[in-house]
C-alpha cells in the first residue's frame, strides 16, 4: 500500500502496557482509540463475571459495533432479539440498532469489541468505569451521549431478559 494512502499509523498495543478499567463486575483493557481521516477504529476487551451486566439498551448513530467472543458466552440484545454469542461468535450490530450485553446466565464472557468508524471512546470507557466503582455520578453518562455517541433506549425484552436470569 502507497504510504501516502494511509489514513493513520500502524498501531501496536502490548498486553504489559494497556491501560486497564476495572469495576466489581468487569475489567476493560483499553487496546487502540485511533483517530483518522476516514474514521479510525476504538477497541477493547472486557471480561465479564458470572452475573455481569455490560451495558444497558442503546444504539450509536455511527459507528458499527464489533462483538467477537474469546471465551464464555455473552446475551445480547439486537433490536427486539435477544440471542446468547459464544467462544467464537462474531457479531456486528449497524448503527441506529439497539442492542444491549451482559454475561450469559450462569456464564462469564471474554469480548473483544471494535466500534468503526471510530471516535476517541477510551476517556467514555473509564468514565463507565469510575461510575460503577461509584466515583462518578451516573448523570455524566447521560451527559455524554452525544460526545461519545451512545444513545440509550428502553427495551422491554432486554429488561424481561435481565430479570429472568
Amino acid at each position: 500500500m502507497n504510504s501516502k494512502n494511509v489514513e493513520f499509523p500502524a498501531l501496536l498495543t502490548r498486553a504489559a502496557k494497556a491501560e486497564t478499567s476495572a469495576d466489581p463486575s468487569s475489567v476493560m483493557t483499553l487496546l487502540a482509540d485511533a483517530d483518522g481521516p476516514g474514521g479510525g477504529f476504538t477497541t477493547y476487551r472486557s471480561t465479564f463475571t458470572e452475573g455481569a451486566v455490560g451495558a444497558p439498551a442503546h444504539f450509536h448513530t455511527k459507528a458499527t459495533e464489533l462483538f467477537f467472543v474469546i471465551s464464555g458466552s455473552l446475551q445480547v440484545l439486537v433490536g427486539d432479539d435477544i440471542t446468547i454469542l459464544d467462544a467464537g461468535d462474531f457479531l456486528a450490530v449497524p448503527p441506529h440498532t439497539p442492542h444491549a450485553f451482559a454475561a450469559a446466565p450462569g456464564c462469564t464472557a471474554d469480548v473483544l469489541f471494535t466500534f468503526t468508524p471510530g471516535m476517541a471512546r477510551f476517556d467514555y470507557l473509564r468514565l463507565l468505569g469510575s461510575v460503577m466503582r461509584g466515583e462518578r455520578d451516573p448523570k455524566e453518562i447521560a451527559e455524554s451521549s452525544e460526545r461519545y455517541d451512545n444513545h440509550y433506549v428502553d427495551s422491554p425484552a432486554w429488561r424481561d431478559a435481565l430479570a429472568a436470569s
